[in-house]
C-alpha cells in the first residue's frame, strides 16, 4: 500500500520520478539507456544542423566565386580560398589530375564523383548512430514493458491478488519504459529524415555543379594543350 501511495502523490498527479525510483534493476537499466539515447539524439541533431548550415553556406559562396571566374585555371585556384566548401574538395581533386598525360573528360568525371562520395561520407557522419537509435529504441522500450508486465504477474502470484496496489508499480514501470522508448525514437526518426534530406539536396546540387566544372576545366585544358601543340584527348 505504501508503494501505491508513493506512486500517487497528493492531488492525483502523475509522479514519474516516483515510478522511476521504484523500478526494478533491469528496468532502471532500460530507462537509463533510453534517457542517454534521447539526449544523444538532440546533440546529434543540433551538431548536424550546424554542420550542414556551414557546408551549404560555404558551398554557395564557392559556387558564386566559380561563376565569376573567367577560366578553369582560376576556378582551380579558388579551391584554396574556400577550404571548407564541399565543392572546393572536388576542385582540389580535379586540380591533382589536370596535368595527367592521359587526361580525358571521363577521367575528370570519375575523379569528381569520387570526391563527391568522400564529401557525402563526411556530411553523413553520425547518421548511422541516429538511425540506430530510431530503429532500436522502440524495441528497448518494449523490453522494459515486457519486464514490467512480468513483474506484475509475479506480484499477483505472490500476493494472490490482482488489486491495483499490487500491480500498479510494475504496470507503471512498463508504461514508463514504453514512453521513454518513444521519446527517443520519434525525434531520432524525424531528425534522421530531415537531415538525410538536407544532405541529399546538398549532394545533388554539388553533383550537378561539378559536371559543369568538369566540362569547363576539360575544355580549357584541351585548348591550352592545343596551343602548346599537344594532342588533347576527348
Amino acid at each position: 500500500m505504501k508503494a501505491a501511495e508513493t506512486a500517487s502523490p497528493a492531488g492525483g498527479g502523475f509522479d514519474i520520478l516516483a515510478l522511476v525510483s521504484e523500478a526494478s534493476g533491469p528496468g532502471l537499466v532500460v530507462l537509463g539507456l533510453l534517457a542517454v539515447a534521447s539526449v544523444l539524439v538532440w546533440i546529434i541533431w543540433f551538431a548536424k544542423w550546424m554542420q550542414l548550415g556551414r557546408l551549404m553556406s560555404s558551398q554557395r559562396r564557392f559556387e558564386r566565386s566559380c561563376n565569376q571566374a573567367i577560366s578553369g585555371a582560376e576556378m582551380l585556384e579558388l579551391a584554396g580560398e574556400f577550404k571548407s566548401a564541399p565543392g572546393a574538395t572536388v576542385m582540389r581533386a580535379l586540380s591533382g589530375r589536370i596535368h595527367d598525360d592521359n587526361l580525358t573528360l571521363e577521367l575528370l568525371s570519375a575523379v569528381s564523383r569520387r570526391a563527391i562520395t568522400m564529401e557525402e561520407q563526411r556530411a553523413g557522419a553520425l547518421m548511422p548512430t541516429l538511425s540506430s537509435i530510431a530503429s532500436a529504441s522502440p524495441f528497448v522500450g518494449l523490453f522494459g514493458t515486457v519486464w514490467g508486465i512480468m513483474i506484475a504477474f509475479q506480484r499477483i502470484g505472490a500476493e494472490k491478488s490482482a488489486s491495483l496496489p499490487v500491480v500498479a508499480p510494475a504496470i507503471g514501470e512498463a508504461l514508463v519504459a514504453t514512453a521513454f522508448g518513444l521519446f527517443a525514437a520519434i525525434p531520432a526518426t524525424i531528425g534522421y529524415n530531415y537531415i538525410d534530406r538536407r544532405i541529399g539536396d546538398l549532394m545533388d546540387e554539388l553533383s550537378s555543379t561539378a559536371d559543369v566544372w568538369v566540362a569547363r576545366i576539360h575544355a580549357d585544358e584541351s585548348k591550352d594543350r592545343a596551343k602548346r601543340g599537344e594532342n588533347p584527348k576527348a
